[in-house]
């Protein structure tokens, strides 16, 4: 099936919240006039700020409704040599990994100064405007706004030279500050941020410079409960890369300009934007609102008991068609990512081939040949790395031909990437950032920088006797058929027994039943036009996703049904559907 001729692909999925339009307001003036309303009741309003929120524009805005006074409780940070002592052990000199902060917002500031601002402002006749990280460890006030914005954009201000919270680094490499807001101030703030959603008296978002979105407390509440009992789709966003290919550009109808796009996120809500609609409004939040809010009926009970308020599967895109290999590398053993980042598990995944070149030649490297000499391949490594001569992979990594539906499983441990001209749907656990780099075949990174490799971290997590042998018998074609009829055919495709997540692969021409078990659930439709779901009780709307598209069941949405659509009459449709097992 030419699946070229499926160009339906939303880029900008959205969940419609009916019956709550007058509770949302869009642009500053209609936030002001919103704030006015409620200023003759409220002394103390408390703006509380997620890190990379512009202080600078809101602080701007906001004095034009004419405070009293207004204050930033930032002034009330630790000085900045404490702060470096207090994240020292946290942040290492390694260029791209740290070790999980598990401290607190209050940790960051000082308890005195802290104290000081309250005396201040319980003096103040009002009205007062508070605000900036943490403004609520000060007072919840009379008023408490809380201002959000996605982690992508936090990534995309990083790059245009926008400092990391905790410090002033406007010219620190990007990799540097995405180190310290994924493994501090993001932690600090998600913390932070989880204790104040039940009670915030509105949510504003300022994802766009100048162009808020404010909606109240209750209606945002609202719109988290509505998504945790129905199929959702988060807002996908797309990046170039090194070896990015033209796959998505042609399939997505995606925008002209960077020379390709080498990944797309589209499932990963530590990532990914949720965007609510409020009548004209629409509401762009990170999605990891939604998993901090509504843990247990998004993952369910057993699957909330095992990863608290994580989400622990991802779907993401690697595109290499007409690109080229994805560096080489592993990701680390359970124990070792425990003990040395403090994550609570690893970085297992699987490369399902959503479409690849015709001509055969498409590959992934995957585990080790036969009786490969440990010490000679790593010195091989420490070679390449110094410069001295490229690594010859091919005499020490197996070759593995792929095909369009092909499900290669990758536990931890193994060496592996994908080849050129390989489509990968990327199917795996979420601690996404652990990937060791071991040899990226001499390039550099789209801003002219070497790519750090991690031979110390790679070469300990290197499973040496998961060789040719144990590789097909292990990680390749492993599918088992579970039903066949007339009607389709449901295989279960990985993962290996070492891996918490369980896939099966639906093809079927009918309708067909699935029971999430207690488990969120993530799919793709990796073959055919558009599929629909259905609840079993009418519980939500009929749901549409297209092709390649990626969508999340939640556990509480229990027995639904899926349906093709947009497809010829005896055409078969095929989607993968992913659960904790």
């Amino acid at each position: 099936m030419n699946n070229m001729k499926y160009r339906n692909y939303d880029l900008d999925p959205v969940v419609d919240i009916p019956e709550w339009d007058e509770h949302a307001f869009s642009g500053w003036e209609a936030v002001r006039e919103e704030l006015r309303r409620q200023m003759d009741r409220c002394r103390v309003i408390v703006f509380d700020c997620y890190p990379g929120t512009d202080k600078e524009e809101v602080a701007k805005e906001l004095a034009l409704l004419s405070p009293a006074q207004m204050v930033d409780c930032e002034s009330c940070l630790l000085p900045s040599e404490q702060l470096e002592q207090l994240l020292a052990p946290n942040l290492p000199p390694d260029p791209v990994f740290g070790v999980m902060f598990y401290g607190r917002l209050d940790h960051c500031f000082d308890p005195a100064a802290l104290d000081a601002l309250r005396t201040e402002i319980s003096r103040s006749d009002g009205p007062v405007f508070l605000y900036g990280t943490g403004a609520s460890l000060v007072t919840k006030g009379d008023l408490l706004v809380y201002l959000d914005l996605p982690r992508w954009e936090i990534q995309l201000r990083y790059r245009r030279g926008m400092t990391n919270w905790l410090t002033d680094n406007p010219d620190a490499p990007i990799l540097e500050k995405y180190k310290r807001g994924f493994f501090v101030e993001w932690r600090i703030a998600d913390r932070h941020k989880a204790e104040l959603i039940g009670s915030l008296d509105y949510l504003m978002e300022t994802t766009k410079p100048g162009q808020p979105n404010l909606v109240t407390g209750d209606a945002f509440r609202t719109a988290l409960q509505a998504s945790a009992s129905r199929p959702f789709r988060l807002k996908p966003y797309f990046d170039p890369g090194v070896w990015g290919g033209q796959w998505m550009k042609e399939n997505f109808l995606l925008p002209e300009g960077p020379p390709n796009y080498a990944w797309s996120f589209d499932g990963v809500p530590e990532e990914n934007s949720l965007q609510f609609r409020f009548g004209k409004v629409t509401l762009e939040v990170p999605a990891m609102d939604l998993v901090l809010f509504c843990p247990r009926p998004l993952l369910g009970d057993r699957v909330h008991a095992r990863f608290g308020a994580e989400f622990p599967i991802r779907f993401d895109l690697l595109d290499t068609m007409g690109g080229g290999n994805l560096s080489l590398q592993v990701h680390p053993l359970t124990e070792y990512i425990q003990q040395t980042f403090g994550m609570h598990y690893t970085q297992d995944e699987s490369y399902y081939i959503l479409d690849a070149a015709e001509d055969g030649e498409a590959y992934v490297y995957l585990g080790l040949k036969e009786q490969v000499d440990r010490e000679r391949m790593a010195n091989d490594l420490y070679r390449a790395k110094s410069g001295e001569a490229p690594f010859p992979a091919e005499e020490y990594v197996n070759q593995i031909p792929v095909k369009k539906h092909d499900h290669v499983l990758i536990p931890a441990g193994t060496l592996h990437c994908s080849g050129k001209d390989t489509m990968v749907l990327e199917i795996s656990a979420t601690p996404y950032i652990f990937t060791f780099k071991l040899w990226d075949w001499g390039r550099v990174g789209l801003d002219g920088l070497p790519r750090p490799t991690h031979l110390e971290h790679g070469l300990k997590n290197i499973q040496w006797d998961w060789d040719t042998s144990w590789v097909k018998g292990n990680l390749i074609h492993q599918e088992e058929v579970l039903e066949e009829s007339e009607g389709g055919k449901v295989e279960r495709t990985g993962l290996h027994h070492r891996q918490f997540i369980e896939t099966f692969r639906y093809t079927f021409s009918t309708t067909v039943e699935i029971d999430c078990k207690d488990s969120v659930q993530v799919l793709n439709l990796v073959e055919g036009g558009q599929i629909t779901i259905y609840s079993q009780t009418n519980a939500f709307p009929p749901f549409d996703v297209h092709y390649a598209e990626t969508a999340i069941v939640p556990a509480a949405v229990g027995s639904y049904s899926v349906r093709p659509s947009g497809i010829s009459e005896g055409e078969t449709v095929m989607m993968i559907v992913a659960s904790v097992r």
